[in-house]
This record gives structure tokens, sequence and C-alpha cells, in this order.
């Protein structure tokens, strides 16, 4: 019981979202997308590294 007010809350915002149109500042995203630096990828080599010590801790 009581679901009902949330329910209804979601809807309107799925109903907004659906709707209306929201102005994107698409030079703002680009900013922020090429002001952080990218993240560090984990290779194979380094996972397995990784493993390894946990599994030498393990016994």
């Amino acid at each position: 019981m009581g679901r009902g007010r949330a329910k209804a809350k979601q809807q309107k915002v799925a109903r907004d979202l659906k709707y209306n149109t929201h102005s994107t500042d698409l030079a703002a995203l680009q900013r922020e997308l090429t002001e952080h630096p990218q993240h560090h990828v984990v290779t194979d080599d380094e996972e397995s590294e990784d493993d390894d010590r946990w599994a030498a801790g393990s016994r």
C-alpha cells in the first residue's frame, strides 16, 4: 500500500522526459568529455598478476 504516489511521480517524470524537449548544450558536453584524462585500461597480463597475488595470499 502507498505505492500510488511513487508510481504517479515516476509516470510524471517519464512523461516529461518523453514529450518535452530539453535543450542540450553539446559544446559543454564536448568540453566535459575532452577535459578528463582517459581511464587506465587493464590488460590481461595485469589482471593475471593481481589474481596470482591474491591466490598466493589465500594459501
